[in-house]
Order: C-alpha cells, then structure tokens, then sequence
C-alpha cells in the first residue's frame, strides 16, 4: 500500500500535537515498521509545515530532526504543473484549500492513496463527481 499523507499526519514529526491523528500515526508506523505501507510526502506538505511552525513556538531542533526524518524515511511525491490547473479549477468551484486540493491530485497523479481527515475536501469532491476511491480517512 502506498500513501501520500495529509500533513496533519506530518506535523506531530516536526513536534505539533494533533491529537486526531495519534491512533491513525500508531497504525501507520505499525504497517510502516513491517514492510505493508510506503509512505509518501510532497514539497507542499513542508510548506504548510513551515506556515503553521510560523505561527506557533516551536523547538528547531526538534523541526529539524523531524524534517531529516521526512526525507529520509518516506518517499517525495511529485506534483506536476498541469495539477494546479486543475486545482484552481476545483477551487473555483467551491473548495477553497489549494493545498488539500494539490495533494489530493498529487495523490490521484502518482497513484497513491491520500490519508487525510479532511471530511469536508471528500464531501465537496464527492458533490461534483470526482473520483474519491484514492481517499482514505482512517487505516
């Protein structure tokens, strides 16, 4: 199985406490640990990363280690030109978060599964009749 994590699931790496995610994270590295799951990341997931470290106290050695861990044990998804355009035409037609948006194509694009908790992003795309079976919300 492979999956691109929303960065809900990244941020307790970097030293932010998302208590939603904490069952899903012990899950996920279980099957990380044991071969069962790849876990991919992408350049926008250490954006929203920095803009939400921007906005809190934070250790930077910790971030930093979490960081070089990212890199070092999941595998970087690529998002590729022709994704934005079709997020900005998603965006236009009512979801305004160009990240989830751009993650979830990047997801679909590279043929990966997308973890995230984000219900409202599967409502809206499931309104106007996108393909959510890429979508995963629980493991």
């Amino acid at each position: 199985m492979k999956v691109l994590l929303d960065t809900s699931f990244l941020l307790p790496i970097v030293g932010v406490r998302v208590r939603e995610v904490e069952s899903t994270l012990n899950k996920l590295w279980s099957l990380y640990r044991s071969r069962r799951v790849e876990l991919y990341y992408a350049d926008l997931n250490l954006l929203e990363i920095a803009w939400r470290l921007s906005r809190l106290n934070y250790d930077p050695s910790i971030v930093e280690i979490g960081l070089r861990s990212i890199e070092r044990s999941m595998v970087k998804a690529q998002t590729r030109a022709p994704l934005a355009l079709k997020a900005l035409e998603l965006r236009r037609r009512g979801f305004h978060d160009m990240v989830d948006l751009l993650l979830y194509l990047t997801a679909k694009d590279n043929n990966l599964l997308f973890l995230t908790l984000d219900k409202a992003l599967v409502e809206f795309l499931e309104s106007i009749g996108e393909d959510t079976s890429t979508i995963i919300t629980s493991i």
